[in-house]
């Protein structure tokens, strides 16, 4: 394997520094019609900058922007490409997992049962989604609204962002482990189409719990592993900062899921990725979800079940 090069192995911060530099340029000569000649030169240099550092991200830094705090989550795509959504709650069982938001949308006028994992921004509702790592009632949640789909016959679409399912004793206490396990039983059965989307991070289990879809997409500097490059890390070389390497070793990106066959396809994202420009990566993921389901359209709920079966039978298979 060759060594990376030292653009390869730069943290996202120090990569993004020189373009963050140059918007603020940008920004602060908007108010100033006389630089306006200036200003255009410096959006052109920007766009020559964002190419030349965005082209060649390694895995490590796509890993860095699956994470970035600034990119959208399951809500900020839902107020885009949805012209109207109406949330549910509940598992009916224990309570409301606010990890996991659900409830009918409409997207180009077709009622679609949306799910998916919500992460937090400020502290407050950070603790409120409990990081994007949705407890056993907030699978249970998941899964009473994909009931819910199937006997109203309305597709399922699940954005996927999540380090992984909460680990703690209260979860455990719970039956987390049964409640994923549950899901992706019953998710193999569903005879409505699934489309899942990873748009930010998608961890281990927490994750494939909304993962067993027709059609599994994602974002392009999404990740999609069993174990976060850290963890890896930490368990084989007993160094967490040897996460670059793990990153590179998981094969955690969208290009070597397609190769690998675990996903169907990669959405686009705007240059400098989705926290650079929200309306076009919600237009780009819109398109790809559109695209799917009028696919999935034509099969009948029996040729479904059968093909989402064979699709991850043929996962992992040699020879």
């Amino acid at each position: 394997m060759k060594d990376a090069s030292p653009e390869q192995t730069m943290d996202l911060s120090q990569l993004e520094k020189p373009v963050l530099e140059l918007e603020a340029q940008i920004r602060a000569m908007e108010m100033d019609p006389s630089q306006s000649k200036e200003r255009e030169k410096l959006a052109k240099k920007l766009d020559k900058l964002k190419a030349e550092l965005f082209s060649n991200l390694s895995d490590w830094q796509r890993a860095q922007l699956a994470r970035h705090p600034k990119r959208p989550y399951t809500l900020d795509y839902l107020e885009r490409i949805c012209e109207r959504f109406d949330e549910l709650h509940g598992d009916r069982r224990f309570g409301d997992d606010a990890a996991i938001v659900g409830g009918m949308g409409w997207i180009e006028g077709n009622p679609v049962m949306v799910i998916g994992q919500q992460k937090g921004r400020d502290t407050k509702q950070k603790i409120l989604r409990n990081f994007g790592m949705p407890k056993p009632e907030g699978y249970r949640k998941a899964l009473r609204f994909m009931k819910l789909a199937e006997k109203f016959q309305r597709p399922i679409l699940c954005l996927i962002d999540t380090p992984g399912a909460y680990p703690g004793v209260d979860a455990e206490e719970r039956g987390q482990a049964e409640a994923i396990a549950r899901n992706l039983i019953e998710m193999a059965k569903l005879e409505v189409p699934v489309v899942a989307v990873v748009i930010g991070e998608g961890g281990s289990g927490g994750a494939l719990a909304l993962g067993v879809a027709d059609r599994v997409l994602m974002m392009e500097n999404a990740i999609y592993s069993v174990i976060s490059p850290e963890g890896c890390a930490s368990i084989l070389w007993k160094d967490a900062t040897q996460a670059p390497k793990a990153a590179a070793a998981l094969k955690l990106t969208a290009p070597h899921l397609l190769e690998l066959g675990v996903i169907d396809g990669i959405v686009k994202e705007p240059l400098g990725g989705a926290h650079s420009d929200f309306d076009a990566a919600a237009a780009s993921l819109k398109e790809a979800i559109i695209e799917a389901f009028s696919e999935l359209s034509e099969l009948s709920a029996e040729q479904l079940v059968e093909e989402r079966y064979q699709k991850f039978a043929r996962m992992g298979s040699v020879g």
